[in-house]
């Protein structure tokens, strides 16, 4: 009987890992916090295996001759929505290796979608007006999530244990605009990590 029990505990005990909150700020050279900075976390190393789902919408919109949000996070294979909310046309498109696409001309108050379908970065832009710009960052981690205003982003409920930890601006200098993160492992409460990234000034500005 105290060998079933002390077999009880065990299979208790190689229970999952309990999950905490990775809270990552995120400033500039300058000590600013740097907004739109995606943090992703690879639990293990290793991406999600089967489907990701975020609660925030999969959307593009255009208005104000703008891109709105200037970056976007979905999951790979997500069809992200594109509205036209404003009163003149917009041609979308992506050049970017294995997320290309392109939207020909729609008007006011219509919606077209794309397929983005593979982990990495779609720049984004509009054959009509070349001042907008947007970046849609596609991940194969259900751990990810960008910065506020305040440079800030909580990434809820990682499991505990070891982690790769990487964070990605459109402007970041480095190697495919990321940088990993100090962090290598978390544990079952919450973890904080603050880092500082070097941005470049945007194409022609």
């Amino acid at each position: 009987m105290r060998y079933v029990a002390l077999l009880l505990m065990a299979a208790l005990w190689a229970g999952p890992a309990l999950a905490g909150d990775f809270t990552v700020t995120v400033r500039g050279a300058d000590g600013k916090p740097v907004p739109d900075a995606v943090v992703m976390i690879y639990p293990n190393g290793q991406p999600t295996k089967g489907p990701i789902k975020f609660a925030w919408p999969y959307r593009v919109a255009q208005q104000n001759i703008q891109f709105n949000p200037f970056v976007l996070v979905v999951p790979v294979g997500a069809d992200v929505a594109f509205p036209n909310l404003d009163k003149v046309r917009h041609h979308v498109y992506s050049f970017s290796a294995g997320n290309k696409f392109e939207i020909k001309l729609y008007g006011h108050e219509e919606n077209r979608t794309a397929k983005m379908n593979t982990a990495g970065v779609a720049a984004i832009g509009c054959n009509i007006h070349d001042q907008m710009v947007g970046f849609i960052r596609v991940v194969d981690t259900q751990y990810a999530g960008k910065t506020d205003a305040t440079g800030a982003v909580t990434i809820q409920d990682v499991p505990a244990g070891a982690v790769v930890a990487k964070v990605w601006h459109p402007y970041l200098r480095g190697l495919k605009n990321e940088t990993a993160l100090q962090t290598k492992s978390v544990g079952a409460g919450p973890a904080r990590e603050q880092v500082t990234i070097d941005l470049r000034a945007p194409a022609g500005h």
